[in-house]
C-alpha cells in the first residue's frame, strides 16, 4: 500500500459513514500478516487466532486516535505486539508460571499442532527461536522473517536502531549455538 492509499484508508476509518467498510478492507490487507507476527510470538495457533482478535477489536476502538508519526501498519504491529504479550503474561499468569514456562509449554505443543506444516529442520529453528528471551525473539522474527528494517522495528517496539542491531545480532549466534548443541538431524 502506498502512502496515499494508506491515507486514504485513514481517512475512510476514521469517517463514521465509511468507517465499517474501511475497517474490512483493513483486515482483509492485513489479518494474514498480523497473524503470522503474532503466532511467531504466541506460537499456538488457537491463542494467535484470539490475539489477531483482540488486536482488530484495539485498533478499531483506536483508530480515532492514530496520529499518523508512524505507518498505519507500525502501529498495528505495535499493538499486535503489545497484545500477544498481554497474552503470555495472562495465560502465564493464570497457571501460575513464567511467561518462559509458558511459550516452553506451547513449544513442546508445536510438534503436534497440526497447523504447524514444518519439517526436522523447521522445527529445529522454531526451538531455537524460542529459547531467546522474549525482546530476542521478536527482533529476530521481524528482521529475519518479516524481513523489516531496523528503523520500522525501532518504531514498533521504541527501542534504538543500535540496541536492535545488537539484540539481532546476539539472537542469531544464540540461534546457531543451539543448532549446532542439537544437530540430531
Amino acid at each position: 500500500m502506498n502512502h496515499q492509499e494508506e491515507k486514504e484508508l485513514i481517512k475512510a476509518l476514521q469517517d463514521i459513514d465509511t468507517k465499517e467498510s474501511a475497517f474490512r478492507e483493513l483486515v482483509q490487507q492485513y489479518q494474514e500478516r498480523l497473524y503470522w507476527h503474532i503466532r511467531k510470538i504466541v506460537l499456538s495457533h488457537d491463542d494467535a487466532d484470539d490475539v489477531v482478535q483482540n488486536t482488530f477489536i484495539k485498533i478499531f476502538r483506536h483508530i480515532d486516535s492514530f496520529q499518523g508519526n508512524s505507518s498505519l501498519y507500525t502501529w498495528m504491529y505495535r499493538i499486535a505486539t503489545n497484545e500477544s504479550l498481554t497474552h503470555i503474561k495472562k495465560e502465564a499468569r493464570k497457571r501460575n508460571i513464567t511467561d518462559e514456562e509458558y511459550n516452553q509449554l506451547n513449544l513442546d505443543k508445536l510438534e503436534s499442532d497440526v497447523y504447524f506444516d514444518g519439517d526436522v529442520i523447521q522445527l529445529k529453528l522454531q526451538k531455537a527461536i524460542a529459547s531467546l528471551p522474549e525482546r530476542q525473539r521478536m527482533v529476530f522474527n521481524m528482521r529475519y522473517f518479516d524481513e523489516m528494517t531496523y528503523k520500522e522495528i525501532s518504531e514498533i517496539l521504541e527501542v534504538s536502531i543500535g540496541g536492535l542491531k545488537s539484540t539481532y545480532h546476539i539472537a542469531f549466534q544464540k540461534i546457531v549455538v543451539f543448532l549446532k548443541d542439537n544437530e540430531t538431524f
